[in-house]
Parts: structure tokens; sequence; C-alpha cells
């Protein structure tokens, strides 16, 4: 599909203590992917991050900043960034680490699925996707968590817990912004899983993803044994519901994903 039918597109990029990565990341994007817009979220980063972000968009009109007080978690951060491009009038909304995780210059595989699905999701996990530099143990630890959330949840994507994610405006209208509740890394799980229940279609695509060479990651154990403890409470309730609705209409819930 091309890119002109696409419509309005901007990267939501969220940063907290990212002055290391934010300038090379935001200039790789511009570059492999010129007709798309960028917003930085920055939460109150004590490292001068926000600032850097202020020095970019001065140079760059299709650069913008969004600056919040205080980190509250990635999914508020994602959220205010989503409100604003909403606000803003864009077609097609975006997630990206700041890190190089995600890797701009594959940006162009989740526009090309974008005309397929509702929201396209870059995964580590299906056939063609991969990881770079990571331990096995981290590497067991995703994809554990991503099957225990295909499990509890009862949807048949590979990488709930991405990051790297392309929605239509008409996605994030229609699953009702107002009603997520979840800020930490379950948001991502969260989206994905209001999409299929919304009857949308999710398409997953393969990435490489590379682990950060420059400043400190935000995933710790603690955090990913944390989420998963959210995970199962927010699934348990979600998969009650679900099945409680299934009852009601004589029909299952959420079961396809395209790739």
């Amino acid at each position: 599909m091309s890119i002109d039918a696409l419509g309005r597109i901007v990267v939501v990029v969220p940063t907290y203590n990212e002055a290391d990565n934010l300038a090379w990341i935001v200039e790789r994007l511009r570059v492999a992917e010129p007709q798309v817009d960028v917003l930085v979220v920055d939460d109150g980063s004590p490292d001068g991050t926000g600032e850097i972000a202020d020095r970019i968009a001065a140079a760059d009109p299709q650069v913008q900043v969004l600056h919040r007080r205080a980190k509250e978690g990635l999914g508020a951060a994602y959220i205010a960034g989503f409100r604003w491009a909403l606000a803003e009038g864009y077609d097609v909304i975006g997630e990206m680490d700041a890190d190089g995780s995600h890797q701009p210059e594959e940006l162009h595989r989740l526009l090309d699925a974008l005309g397929e699905a509702d929201l396209v999701i870059g995964s580590r996990w299906i056939t063609g996707g991969s990881v770079v530099n990571w331990p096995r143990s981290r590497e067991l630890l995703s994809r554990g968590g991503n099957l225990y959330v295909r499990v509890l949840l009862g949807i048949g994507v590979r990488d709930a817990t991405a990051g790297y994610r392309l929605f239509r405006r008409s996605t994030l209208e229609k699953i009702d912004l107002d009603q997520v509740r979840s800020t930490g890394y379950v948001f991502q799980s969260d989206l994905a899983y209001r999409t299929l229940c919304a009857g949308l279609t999710v398409r997953e695509v393969p990435i490489e993803f590379v682990e950060r060479v420059r400043g400190a990651s935000k995933m710790t154990p603690d955090i990913a044994t944390e989420s998963l403890k959210h995970i199962t409470w927010w699934g348990v309730k979600e998969r009650r519901d679900q099945v409680r609705r299934a009852w009601r209409r004589g029909r299952g819930g959420p079961r396809g994903v395209r790739r």
C-alpha cells in the first residue's frame, strides 16, 4: 500500500533519560521515512532529554514534543501521545522505542501491512523475526510471557508485549482510550486484546529487535515479574468477562490474527 494512501502519519516516541539516544533515533527515523512525523513524549527526564527534544523540534517542523511532569508509566505516556495525535488529525499513529531496539529502517514493513489491518505489530516471535544481543534467559522470559498472555486471554498474537506498532486512527477511536487503565508494560497486551475484542484485524510482521547499546534498559527482572502479576490480575478478569460475553452471545471471543 502506498504511504500516501495512508494519510498523515506520526510515530510516538516516549522518553525517560534517553539523552544518549534521542537525536540518533529521530534522525534515523526521519531519513528512513521522510513523510512520517515524530512526537517525542518526555516524562520529565532529569538527564536533559526533554531539552534535546526541544532543540530537535526547533530545527525540524515535522518533530513535536510533549512534556510531561513526571514518570507515570509507559502506557500513560503513549496514551498522552495518542490523544495529542488524534486531536491533531493524524490518520496513522505509531509506537517506537527511543533506544534503537526498534529499527526505523524496518518501519516500511509495518506501513505496507497496514493496508490489510487495523493494528500492525512488529513481532520478534513469528517466522522471520529475531532478537540481537539478548541473553537466552531474557529470550525465554519474553517468549514465556507471550505464551502466558496468549493462553490467559485466548488470543493468537505471538508478540503481544511488543512495542513497535502502527494503529489506524479508527482503531484507537473504537477501542476507547478512556477505558484503558493499564499504564506499565501490560499496556501493550491490553491494547492488542482490546483491538481484537472490537472485531478488528491485527497483523504481525517480522522485525529484528536489537538490544540497546547506549544507556540503561528500563526492563529489569523485577519489572518483568511485576508486569506478569498485573497481566495475571487483569487477564483473569478479562477472561472471566470474555466467557460471560461468549455465553450471552452464544459464540467465543477473539480468535484470529493475520500474518
